[in-house]
């Protein structure tokens, strides 16, 4: 889910427009999907069940997308989205893309990339949620960070986050407190320091070595 192009004129697409009233679902965690939509006004929140907690994932605005993995991959929905406001949006299909294709590129081309961009994040994602070692989740989510970051973990050791526990948790898909354990015992190795507002990494390419070894074992 990423920032769409904002300010164009979205007239010539208004036969796909759709309204959603605040409060209403607009589509559920798992079912299937085969729509992505682009918000003209209003809020969209977004949850996702992890363990046994519902967490929210992110807030949309005007000009944000959602839903595209659906028409791309052909999976089920990966969250629940739910109207925070009154909603307008376009609602678009694979069928129904091209008209947006063709009718204007550039946003299309905006679209595209963030799609790129989408895929990549989940895939990568996913390669955390597949280690068993939750020490090792945790800390390749520091990596993932690095990553996004486009900070070249060769060249330097210490990385600072502005990150909270609760975002490394719903990264790694692991209860708060358990995450907040494993930062606590990175702590007392002096792998990392907490404060209130950042976080410490002290030799990212410790967590690089680390996270490699136990992928190795999981392979044996």
């Amino acid at each position: 889910m990423s920032p769409a192009a904002t300010g164009p004129d979205l007239s010539m697409f208004n036969r796909f427009s759709k309204t959603f009233r605040k409060g209403d679902i607009i589509f559920c965690e798992y079912e299937p999907g085969d729509t992505f939509y682009l918000i003209q006004s209003g809020r969209v929140q977004v949850v996702r069940i992890i363990g046994e907690l519902e967490k929210n994932i992110a807030i949309l605005n005007p000009g944000d997308y959602f839903g595209e993995m659906s028409i791309l991959e052909n999976v089920p929905r990966s969250a629940t989205t739910i109207a925070l406001d009154d909603v307008k949006a376009l609602e678009f299909s694979r069928e129904n893309f091209e008209v947006l294709t063709l009718g204007n590129p550039q946003i299309a081309l905006k679209l595209l990339k963030g799609f790129v961009q989408r895929i990549y994040a989940q895939k990568r994602t996913f390669m955390i949620l597949t280690l068993d070692d939750v020490e090792a989740k945790v800390a390749d989510v520091f990596l993932m960070l690095a990553e996004n970051q486009s900070i070249d973990t060769t060249s330097v050791d210490t990385i600072e986050f502005k990150n909270t526990v609760d975002d490394l948790s719903h990264w790694a898909g692991i209860p708060s407190g358990q995450c907040r354990e494993v930062l606590n015992h990175f702590v007392a190795q002096r792998r990392i320091e907490l404060y209130p507002d950042r976080m410490v990494v002290k030799n990212i390419n410790d967590f690089a070595r680390f996270v490699n070894s136990r992928r190795k074992h999981q392979e044996k």
